[in-house]
């Protein structure tokens, strides 16, 4: 499994980029987004940019991360901020499943 992972260009040189996650710093290839700017947040797999992200997006998904790492460290106190979104609501399938749940008998017991 491949997780992508946000980050803040700070500075970009030809096809690469200085980027920053949190504390870390990471040298990040943008041959796949070359009107990436300094300033735009960026979701990379395995060192290369694939897609640039809005703040909030990129925030989404660092936070979801973050719950990750908490669970697999055995912290459930740090998970519900996380998914604050998600948190007190029935989850509702995307409209395309929808109509194909719709169309499907009850099941019968």
């Amino acid at each position: 499994m491949c997780l992508g992972i946000p980050m803040e260009i700070l500075s970009v040189d030809g096809h690469a980029a200085r980027c920053r996650r949190g504390e870390e710093l990471h040298l990040v290839d943008l041959s796949l987004l070359p009107e990436a700017q300094p300033g735009d947040h960026v979701l990379t797999f395995l060192g290369t940019g694939r897609r640039l992200l809005d703040a909030d997006e990129a925030r989404l998904i660092a936070q979801a991360l973050d719950a990750v790492a908490a669970a697999l460290s055995g912290d459930a106190a740090a998970i519900d901020h996380a998914f604050a979104d998600l948190v007190g609501r029935e989850p509702t399938l995307p409209a395309h499943l929808a109509l194909s749940a719709a169309s499907r008998p009850e099941p019968t017991s």
